[in-house]
């Protein structure tokens, strides 16, 4: 008998997720692997879904109307020069993990940052002993670039985690050309440069 294909439907969070937010992270495993602390309060998710920056994407997926994982993507920085990145954090709920459900969140979400946000940068931190949740995200693209010792204190020790990111190239019309005015201050920085160190060498 074919095994029937999972509906999984992925969507923007509202506070009515409260609950089914809660109920994931009260779960075992979703704290290990995230940083949510244990017995976490229905009114704080609440709170949270109600209270989104314009910038951010808080995601839920599920299944027969039930929510089984969710995926946030938010803005890296406030700082212009820092608009080209994003950083990603999710979860799934610890009785539907090797189901899909990780994979439909992280195609919604490089949806949204590839073709509308037009991110060139998405960033995340995973703990290294998450072996699923690596092979899920080098699934997507994403690559180590950096271990972070000591990183966060879990079940009464520390954990490393790894910084991850995912880079993709900026298309032509948005690459920085180096303009003639650019050339220009470029070589009056180097003759200014270069008189400042004549005036203070012995």
């Amino acid at each position: 008998m074919a095994t029937r294909r999972l509906a999984i439907k992925v969507r923007r969070a509202e506070p009515r997720d409260a609950e089914a937010m809660h109920a994931t992270f009260s779960a075992p495993n979703a704290q290990a692997g995230t940083l949510q602390m244990p017995l976490p309060s229905v009114e704080v998710w609440r709170k949270r879904l109600s209270d989104v920056a314009a910038t951010d994407y808080l995601l839920v997926a599920e299944v027969d109307g039930v929510v089984v994982g969710n995926l946030g993507l938010h803005a890296a920085s406030s700082s212009p020069r820092r608009k080209h990145a994003a950083s990603i954090g999710m979860s799934v709920r610890d009785d539907w993990h090797n189901r899909g459900v990780g994979s439909a969140l992280m195609n919604a979400a490089l949806d949204i940052a590839d073709n509308w946000h037009n991110y060139l940068r998405l960033e995340l931190t995973v703990y290294t002993d998450n072996a699923a949740a690596l092979t899920l995200y080098r699934k997507f693209g994403f690559e180590i670039e950096g271990t972070l010792k000591d990183y966060a204190f879990r079940d009464g020790r520390y954990i490393d985690a790894y910084t991850m990111a995912r880079l993709r190239s900026a298309p032509m019309a948005t690459r920085p050309s180096t303009t003639k005015s650019t050339k220009k201050g470029l070589e009056t920085h180097r003759k200014a440069t270069k008189t400042a160190r004549k005036r203070t060498s012995p």
